[in-house]
């Protein structure tokens, strides 16, 4: 199944359809203090290949990171495991400015 890559107006419709998803925040600790998606999971980029097994498998889950590019990359980790996996494009900055300008930018 390939990466669904997913804008923040699309993640937006998801979420208020209440499609079936879950939030993975990959970022470092210092960057969730500034800004935050929730509800979501937090596991930074470097502890996923460990932390795998706390993610379920029953529904998409959508990373999220600063810009999209770590997300990518944590798609592919957990792509390669078998897990269904969308990226959010441009990352809560994007979000911050398409969706909730009051999710901090940084």
């Amino acid at each position: 199944m390939p990466i669904l890559p997913l804008q923040p107006q699309a993640l937006r419709a998801r979420l208020e359809h209440g499609d079936p998803l879950t939030l993975v925040d990959v970022r470092e600790e210092w960057e969730r203090e500034l800004a935050r998606l929730e509800p979501s999971l937090f596991i930074p980029l470097g502890e996923l290949p460990a932390r795998l097994a706390e993610l379920p498998r029953d529904r998409l889950l959508v990373f999220v990171c600063h810009h999209g590019v770590r997300s990518y990359r944590a798609c592919l980790v957990a792509q390669a495991s078998g897990y269904p996996v969308a990226n959010l494009e441009g990352g809560i900055d994007a979000w911050s400015q398409a969706v909730d300008p009051g999710v901090a930018r940084y």
